[in-house]
């Protein structure tokens, strides 16, 4: 309205169709500073209405056309015009038509005929409690938004200290179990390689033996036999081969572990994207075997020639983790109404595809699991939102993954889904985070 603002004047609206109260009130009203706009009729009451936007309105009750009643009903269903206060002035003292008035939306009643005095008296004092009204109502508007900054805020921060604490709990959990991994792994292997040699020596001395005393007595053929020592012999060297291979893999997979948990400086490092997801999809290779309700989750990945990011390693691992956990939840639980033979014809499968455009890394996870609804999909990144059972998900893993990828680097998340096809997140990246 006119008079939020000192600078402005402020503008009544007079509408009567008696032209000589009209010039009386506007004589009264231009007296106080006041604008006066005039209207003989309802219909034109309303179009200045919406137009001019008074500050207040003085509406007789008595007119030809519509009445005062029924443009005060108009004025008050209006977008526009509802919140303008509207003081009812009439001959009519009737105490039915002074409620009828006020329930129809009015602040107040006049009665005709009117005190010049009294007619001001009243407008002050409306025109006061409209401004104190709109001023309240922008300090409550202003006072929600800083609330809801702030809510937003404390949310935000709440998710950093969860994500920080989880991090640096991952990280202490994963190197202490590397260190008590890589003692007693350092020391098979070692022992492995030592042993190789010393039993092929052992074998060599063996076979001399069997050159030398060829007529062994009955008693070394039958434990020979028993024993079966050609397949002995013969496979011997094969286990020591399959030990120092598996002692490799576990060596492996420690590495993975200590790459995944990452532990992040106060500052971002180069760090090769494909390392983060495949120590990822490691460290989940436990969910995505064979059981006895389906065939094991086809993991299938398409990296692209993408060049290592300045990042913060730990963080990025998290928001992979994070979202291929989600993607097996998915088809996991889009098993729950399909036989395995079933399965077997339409595997459970997620795809990773990693490229470049316009200087930006593309990271696209896809399962073909349940997918989501539109109303679901919305939400997805709402801090605490969850479709999970009690337990089974916490509503912040997603909240995390969304502030890691837009705020700490600058990049998007986006998230496309349909019902029954499944669920694909994309990730972007700019080289330069």
């Amino acid at each position: 309205m006119n008079s939020d603002s000192p600078h402005q004047p402020i503008h009544i609206l007079l509408v009567d169709d008696n032209p000589n109260n009209l010039k009386v009130l506007s004589e009264a009203i231009q007296g106080y500073g006041w604008k006066a706009l005039m209207a003989c009729d309802g219909e034109s009451a309303i179009e200045q209405a919406e137009y001019a936007h008074p500050d207040l309105i003085i509406l007789d009750v008595m007119m030809p056309g519509i009445d005062g009643f029924e443009t005060c009903r108009r004025l008050k269903v209006s977008k526009i015009t509802q919140d303008i206060p509207v003081i009812f002035m009439t001959a009519l003292s009737d105490t039915i038509d002074k409620v009828k008035g006020l329930e129809i939306g009015a602040v107040d009643y006049i009665t005709k005929p009117f005190q010049q005095e009294e007619v001001i008296a009243r407008l002050k004092l409306h025109l006061k409690l409209s401004h104190l009204t709109r001023t309240l109502e922008q300090q409550v508007q202003k006072r929600t938004a800083e609330l809801t900054e702030s809510l937003q805020q404390l949310q935000q921060a709440q998710l950093r200290m969860i994500q920080n604490e989880k991090m640096s709990a991952l990280g202490n959990l994963v190197a202490g179990i590397a260190h008590e991994m890589n003692n007693p792994l350092g020391f098979i292997s070692a022992t492995l390689k030592q042993a190789k040699p010393n039993i092929h020596d052992i074998l060599e001395h063996l076979q001399l033996y069997q050159e030398t005393v060829p007529n062994p007595s009955p008693k070394i053929i039958k434990h020979a036999e028993a024993i079966e020592l050609d397949f002995c012999v013969e496979d011997l060297m094969k286990m020591i081969d399959s030990m120092t291979m598996a002692c490799d893999r576990i060596k492996n997979i420690s590495n993975s572990l200590r790459t995944f948990s990452r532990a992040d400086r106060d500052y971002k490092q180069p760090f090769n994207l494909h390392e983060g997801i495949d120590s990822t999809i490691l460290i989940l290779k436990h969910r995505l075997k064979a059981n006895d309700k389906r065939p094991a989750i086809e993991v299938f990945t398409e990296y692209g020639d993408i060049p290592e990011l300045e990042c913060f390693p730990g963080q990025l691992n998290q928001v992979f983790m994070n979202i291929l956990a989600n993607a097996i939840d998915a088809l996991e639980e889009a098993n729950l109404n399909r036989s395995y033979e079933d399965i077997v014809t339409n595997p459970n499968h997620i795809k990773i595809t990693t490229f470049t455009a316009e200087k930006q890394v593309k990271i696209i996870i896809a399962d073909n699991g349940i997918g989501m609804e539109e109303s679901v999909k919305a939400r997805v990144f709402d801090h605490l939102f969850t479709t999970k059972a009690v337990n089974k998900g916490t509503g912040i893993g997603l909240a995390i993954a969304k502030q890691i990828i837009v705020d700490t680097h600058h990049g998007q998340i986006d998230c496309d889904s349909t019902p029954g096809q499944g669920t694909k997140f994309t990730i972007t990246l700019p080289f330069s985070v």
